[in-house]
């Protein structure tokens, strides 16, 4: 199932015909080194993915994963989420293969999902991200996030940067 798109890319619910580049994306260390630093093995990532897909059915779910596609050739890329934090807070994120990095995705699929949660009545969102994480800072930047406060990650222990945006 669609549920948005943007100029080049899809964002769809996720299948299981995912899986082989679900795992090759969540098993690469530099697409998981700032997210949550764990590799995990094929039947790992393919349990993860069978959850994320279970999730859809779920009544009251506030944890939707969802697969972006490139319009171009249909190949699934990466995957965004729409999720709520520890504070519930709607916290919305994104990840990628490594080799669709710095082609302009990542600030293209951000205004897309600015635009998706406007759309489904969101009042504001907020976006985690560790500092060192350049390319994602200057994305929620130039976003107009704001920022809400600076701490350090439990998971990676390293600086990181809760930001906002009022829709």
């Amino acid at each position: 199932m669609m549920v948005f798109e943007t100029e080049r890319l899809k964002v769809r619910q996720l299948n299981f015909e995912d899986v082989q580049l679900f795992h090759q994306m969540q098993s690469n260390p530099k697409v998981m080194q700032f997210a949550d630093g764990k590799l995990k093995n094929f039947d790992d990532n393919a349990n993860e993915l069978k959850e994320l897909i279970n999730r859809y059915t779920v009544v009251d779910n506030d944890f939707w994963i969802y697969g972006i596609i490139k319009k171009s050739d249909n190949q699934f890329i990466g995957t965004v989420a729409v999720v709520k934090d520890a504070n519930n807070d709607d916290e919305i994120g994104y990840r990628f293969l490594e080799n669709y990095w710095g082609l302009g995705y990542g600030f293209e699929i951000c205004i897309g999902l600015i635009s998706y949660c406007q759309k489904i009545g969101m009042k504001k969102i907020i976006a985690y991200v560790v500092d060192e994480n350049k390319a994602s800072v200057k994305i929620v930047e130039k976003n107009n996030f704001k920022i809400l406060k600076r701490f350090m990650s439990h998971d990676l222990q390293l600086p990181e940067t809760k930001y906002q945006l009022k829709l």
